[in-house]
């Protein structure tokens, strides 16, 4: 399981003019069950996606097709981790 920190790197106009296209790319990973959970950092800094893929590198390149990344206005930082506790209703998610 990954979260991925996107901090936006160039004014939040130019960040505006990628949402559509950013949020297309984010529906069609959550159709795919790539993605999780998504949305904005407060204050509006960046975002995060949780995302489960079964490596580092397939995330990589799956962020390769985020418009925000191929304009170039955001930096990613991916931080893996082993959820080992969680609500009940989130027990599938659980890893030994």
């Amino acid at each position: 399981m990954f979260i991925v920190l996107l901090e936006y790197i160039r004014p939040l106009d130019e960040i505006d003019t990628l949402i559509p296209a950013h949020r297309s790319f984010l529906l069609s990973h959550y159709a795919s069950g790539h993605f999780l959970m998504s949305g904005r950092r407060e204050p509006r800094t960046g975002g995060v996606i949780i995302a489960s893929l079964p490596s580092k590198s397939q995330l990589q390149q799956v962020l390769q097709e985020d418009p925000f990344y191929q304009a170039g206005v955001v930096r990613y930082e991916i931080v893996e981790f082993v959820p080992t506790m969680t609500q009940p209703e989130l027990d599938g998610w659980r890893q030994a």
